[in-house]
This record gives C-alpha cells, structure tokens and sequence, in this order.
C-alpha cells in the first residue's frame, strides 16, 4: 500500500509538473484560453423552474462586508424574472447566478433608499443587453417616477454612447429607458398564473416603504425590504411558504455602539443608536412564525452583515428555530404543488 501511495504522488507530482510547464509557454495559455472561452460561452438549455425560485443576489446593509452586496432579491415564477430592490453590487451577483436577464419582467423598489435602488441602472443595462423585450418597468410606492426620471437623465449619455457603438438593433433605443409604475398596497400584478400584491411596511422616518407577496403554483414567497414586524407585515406572511425578511443583531450593534463612544467616534455611535429603531430584531422575527403565518424565514439585509463566525453565532441564536441567516448567491426552490423548501 505504501509503495501503491508513493507511486500515486509521484504520478501526481509529474502530471502537475508537466501542466505548469504546459501553461507556461504561450502555446500552452494559448490551448488552455481557447478551452475556457468555449466553456464560458456555452449555453447550456435553460428550462424554467415550475414554480417559485428566490436567489439571494444582495443580503447586507449600508454597514460593509466582504463577498456581499446590498439589498437584492430574485423572484423567477415559471419563465418570469422579478428583482425586488437592487443594492450596490447586487447586479453583478445576478449576472455571476447566471439569471434570465432577457426575461426580466420588473423591478420591484419597496422604498427608496440608496442601497435598495444603487444597481436600478446596472439591471436596465445588464437585461437590455441580454434581449429584454420591452422597456423594464420599476414598481414601487409613490416617489418613483421621480427615482426613475432621475436615472433616465442620468444616463441618457450612457445609452447615446452604447447604441452609437454597438447598433439599434443590438440595443433598440426605446428598451434603454426605464419605465416607472406607481403602485399602492394590494393587488397589483396578476399575470400566468401568478398574483403579486404590495403591503405597508414600518421603516420610519422613510415613508412609504412596501414589501411584495408573490402567490404561484400553490407556492408563496413575501420579500419585506426593510422595517419592523408589524400586524401588516403579519397579515402578509400568513400562510406564506417563506419570508425574507431583514434583521438587526441588538447585540452586536449596540456592542459597536458603545465602542464607538469610547472611542471618541460620535457621529458613528449616532448611526448605530439611530438604526436600531427601523429595522426588525432579530428575536422579533418569532412573531411571523407563530401561529402558522411563515413556514420558514429568509433573514436578509443584515444589520450588521456578519463578518466572521462569532457574529454569525450571535445572530442566530436570536432567529426563531424556523429561519435562515442568508448569504449572496443563496437559492430557495418552491416546486409546486409541493410543500418543501430546498435551500442551495
């Protein structure tokens, strides 16, 4: 057996030697970029997914982590595409999952904050590109035709420049321009088989903010955006298969807050004190559990995103049994007509 290992490791070692020596001709790189780009530009038959798919593409806050960007989530029902809220970085993680850009139907905004609306331009460029085939429309609460008309102006010089460059057929001018949709709580989207209604969210001083229940294929999903657990949101979870929902550690930001003051840092220890009274704790997330009203919790847009395995422990022993500290790239699959949950 010893003899069978050596020789095993020396096979390897040659066989190793033998590639690095390979790649490190240029005939060699060569070979091996003539291989990858064919891999990377195959595209493999994508077949919709027969009922409700949720891929997290953004779960921290403004406060910064490593390998996440803010508040984003995916909603892909049969052949459709929703993105509700788009943080910084969050289009790059959609485009890294490998998401039906073409068919990205809307994107959905529940309040208007930066790290909820920073990629809206990323996603318009990204899905016209990939083919979309009509203008995107942005759904939100009132305040956003204004958020749209700005980023219209905005980048009017940004899309002059790439249909100059790459054509009117590639990019046909009137897809470039985002189109906005003011919505009120309820019914709002019922199309294929799929119903999305709005709800009132708690996010004082910021008003209005909603969060978006989707119903399809006997499946549901509600995504809260930010705010506290309030008899709305209750309302909106009952019943619901899963619910993302955003979550403050108490712990660990009021750690960071007295810090903060002992360390002379006043405007940061502001910040922290003032964050504390918008955004759902994370043992409050028990409410959407009892009762039935959630069978199991997505906690997203964490306040702080957990930067190590400490502060991971630290917000998950307040999460109710039921729920799920997410991170970017995460996917929840609601076949339907079943009742499980498969976490990716």
């Amino acid at each position: 057996m010893r003899k069978l290992l050596a020789w095993l490791a020396l096979a390897f070692i040659a066989v190793a030697a033998a590639a690095y020596a390979l790649l490190s001709t240029e005939r060699g790189q060569d070979w091996a970029l003539e291989r990858l780009a064919t891999a990377a530009m195959s595209s493999p038959d994508v077949v919709p997914f027969e009922g409700l798919r949720a891929t997290m593409c953004g779960t921290a806050s403004p406060l910064p982590a490593p390998n996440r960007a803010q508040a984003c989530v995916a909603i892909e029902a049969g052949s459709a595409l929703y993105v509700v809220d788009a943080g910084t970085g969050s289009a790059n993680v959609a485009n890294l999952a490998a998401l039906p850009l073409n068919r990205l139907e809307a994107l959905l905004l529940t309040h208007f904050h930066s790290d909820h609306i920073a990629s809206v331009p990323d996603f318009n460029l990204n899905s016209w590109v990939a083919g979309r085939s009509k203008p995107l429309d942005v759904i939100g609460p009132d305040g956003v035709d204004a958020v749209v008309a700005g980023f219209n102006d905005t980048y009017a010089h940004d899309r002059s420049y790439r249909i100059a460059h790459h054509g009117e057929v590639l990019l046909p001018p009137a897809l470039g321009e985002l189109n906005a949709v003011t919505i009120r709580a309820g019914k709002i989207l019922e199309h294929g088989g799929l119903v999305i209604r709005a709800f009132t969210m708690d996010h004082a001083p910021v008003v209005p903010a909603v969060g978006y229940r989707f119903d399809y294929g006997g499946r549901s999903i509600v995504v809260s955006g930010d705010g506290n657990v309030t008899r709305s949101l209750i309302e909106a979870a009952r019943g619901a298969d899963l619910v993302l929902q955003d979550a403050l550690s108490l712990p660990i930001v009021a750690a960071l807050e007295r810090a903060a003051r002992a360390a002379g840092r006043d405007r940061q220890a502001k910040i922290l004190n003032d964050i504390q009274t918008y955004h759902a704790h994370a043992d409050s997330l028990a409410e959407l559990v009892r009762s039935g009203e959630a069978k199991m919790i997505g906690a997203y847009h964490l306040v702080p995103p957990p930067r190590n395995w400490l502060f991971e422990q630290i917000f998950r022993r307040e999460l109710p049994d039921r729920a799920v500290l997410t991170h970017d790239g995460m996917v929840f699959e609601l076949a339907a007509g079943r009742s499980d949950i498969v976490v990716r």
